[in-house]
């Protein structure tokens, strides 16, 4: 029998605490996204997501998924699964099950936007709001983003099977378009909510944890990938960067409406009270006339018995 090769000799013995901060990103990066799934569902509203956001966002993540998937490292991990066992296979392609995570969560939230598109939510809307896109539009996102797909799937098993010497460049360039993509994808939707001045359909909570999220994931992939693998997890810190930025305005629209709408409360709740108060000192009037009316009398009784 063949001996496994060094680097599969190295994947055969997973680091414990490797593995373990690999698994839970794996579970973090699903749990992450939920909060968007949910909040579009339950607003059956996807108003407030850019369709340019949703268009770079499904695009980079494909570019993403298959920068990793093309990687000389990562082709070296898939070859080892012949060699080594089942559960050091596992720990071996976590890297790539994370990547693969993340562009399954993204592109469901491109199905859950245009099902529920454009349904307009309850907030109000400021005069000087951008216009909201069309159907049409929304079409020709889910379109494109197929599209693109389709043609990087085609070109990467070309350059797999038949022209494996162009197979780095390939990566080297789906990372690099992944980046770009990641830094533009966030300008549509910061531009999105400041003029909407409201959050809407964009889930703070996935804005939470997918910020420091992004940094630990790139931590982790750097830990496998090392320097020769920047294209791939130097994505995760443009992003955690500028999703930053984009949480920092959330939060505060957020904590804004939440003051307006305390602020709107209180006269309703001290009309309630209103009523309670004076009927209670109505009734301390009557109690109080109806004293001084029986000391009057007695009062008077009292020459009359002398």
């Amino acid at each position: 029998m063949k001996s496994p090769s060094p680097h599969c000799n190295a994947l055969s013995s997973p680091n414990i605490p490797t593995f373990s901060l690999s698994v839970f990103i794996v579970f973090g990066i699903l749990i992450s996204y939920l909060p968007q799934h949910y909040r579009i569902i339950s607003r059956r509203s996807s108003e407030g997501l850019s369709p340019y956001f949703v268009l770079l966002g499904t695009t980079s993540s494909t570019f993403a998924i298959a920068n990793i998937l093309t990687l000389p490292a990562s082709q070296e991990d898939i070859g080892c699964c012949k060699e080594i066992s089942g559960v050091a296979c596992l720990a071996g392609l976590l890297g790539i099950a994370q990547v693969a995570v993340q562009w399954a969560c993204f592109n469901l939230i491109m199905l859950l936007w245009i099902i529920f598109f454009p349904t307009p939510g309850p907030e109000d809307h400021p005069s000087d709001a951008p216009a909201q896109p069309t159907y049409r539009d929304a079409l020709r996102v889910v379109f494109i983003c197929v599209a693109h797909t389709t043609i990087v799937v085609i070109l990467s098993t070309v350059f797999l099977l038949w022209y494996p010497r162009a197979l780095l460049p390939w990566a080297t360039f789906l990372g690099i378009s992944a980046a770009i993509l990641a830094c533009i994808q966030y300008i549509p939707q910061l531009y999105t909510t400041y003029r909407l001045q409201h959050v809407m359909s964009l889930s703070v909570p996935m804005m939470c944890i997918q910020t420091p999220g992004s940094f630990v994931f790139a931590f982790s992939l750097g830990l496998r990938l090392g320097w020769g693998g920047w294209s791939a997890w130097g994505v995760y810190i443009v992003t955690g960067l500028l999703q930053g930025g984009l949480l920092v305005m959330g939060i505060q629209f957020e904590l804004r409406d939440r003051k307006k709408r305390a602020q709107e409360e209180q006269p309703d709740r001290e009309g309630e009270r209103a009523p309670l108060l004076g009927g209670a000192n109505g009734n301390g009037d009557s109690r109080t006339n109806g004293h001084s009316a029986v000391g009057e009398r007695s009062y008077a009784a009292i020459p009359g018995d002398e």
